[in-house]
């Protein structure tokens, strides 16, 4: 029972912050775009850079 004294405020104030910090995200703008980066992944390009292109990089 003393264990229930501890346990009942602390899930409480648990409750409380989870509450404040999705809150503060979601104003932070930290959910505003979802799909965005899932499409960036997606339309990546993969293939290799032609030879043109690398020998013009290389330090003369």
């Amino acid at each position: 029972m003393e264990a229930l004294y501890f346990l009942v405020p602390f899930s409480v104030v648990v409750v409380f912050f989870s509450i404040w910090l999705f809150l503060n995200m979601s104003e932070g703008g930290q959910f505003d775009d979802m799909v965005g980066p899932a499409l960036r992944v997606i339309q990546d390009d993969d293939k290799p850079a032609s030879p043109e292109k690398t020998a013009s990089r290389l330090p003369d």
